[in-house]
């Protein structure tokens, strides 16, 4: 904890504080310490323990992902308070863990947004990776009725399903494509120059080119 401590910087915590995250260490100077430190998973309950965002990044990065229950990654992704912690626990840890298909489910149907918005992002990588078996219309259905009004990050997890959707699955493209329009989330959202849009019409137009040319 003094070594985190001694690593804080008011700056990157200013930066931090406007994505809602609380916490000011540079996140190269965290992973050279957990590179140091390994895979100490009993370190790492410990790290997550305190409460700390920093110390639970660096928890994320220093623990073993299959070691964890299915209720100890649900407790800790309900505990996980801040967007960084979140999105790492999920994509660092969930994802290899041999509970995260019964964790996708169960967290998508969650009332808490927060908590469901996890749920759309292990969906949006299962459409990615291993489709076999989802129902892409019936995805494309919820997506269609819920997205418009979804809470921020709930919503932005949804996008990312549809979008993915739209890039790996060309019967369904014109569709997702359809839904994007109409619904037009994150049509005017900032993207900095040499970056794709998160606009989903616009990503997944892009992402299909990209395809195309390899």
């Amino acid at each position: 904890m003094a070594e985190l401590a001694a690593l804080e910087d008011p700056k990157a915590r200013q930066v931090n504080a406007r994505h809602g995250d609380d916490h000011g260490v540079n996140l190269g100077r965290l992973r050279t310490l957990a590179k140091r430190l390994k895979t100490q998973q009993d370190l790492a309950c410990q790290l997550w323990q305190t409460g700390d965002t920093a110390a639970r990044l660096l928890a994320i990065l220093v623990c073993r992902p299959k070691a964890f229950e299915r209720d100890e990654l649900d407790v800790m992704l309900r505990e996980a308070r801040t967007p960084k912690v979140h999105d790492w626990l999920v994509n660092n840890v969930v994802k290899k863990n041999p509970h995260a298909e019964e964790l996708r489910v169960a967290w998508s149907a969650d009332p808490d947004p927060v908590v469901a918005s996890a749920g759309w992002a292990l969906t949006a990588e299962r459409v990615a990776r291993r489709p076999e078996g989802l129902d892409l219309a019936a995805l494309l259905d919820v997506i269609e009725a819920e997205m418009k009004d979804a809470p921020d990050r709930l919503q932005w997890a949804m996008n990312n399903c549809l979008a993915q959707i739209g890039i790996d699955h060309a019967e369904h493209r014109a569709r997702a494509i359809d839904i994007g329009e109409r619904l037009a989330v994150l049509k005017d959202y900032p993207t900095s120059p040499g970056c794709t849009s998160p606009y989903a019409p616009t990503w997944i137009a892009e992402m299909v080119r990209r395809q195309q040319d390899h």
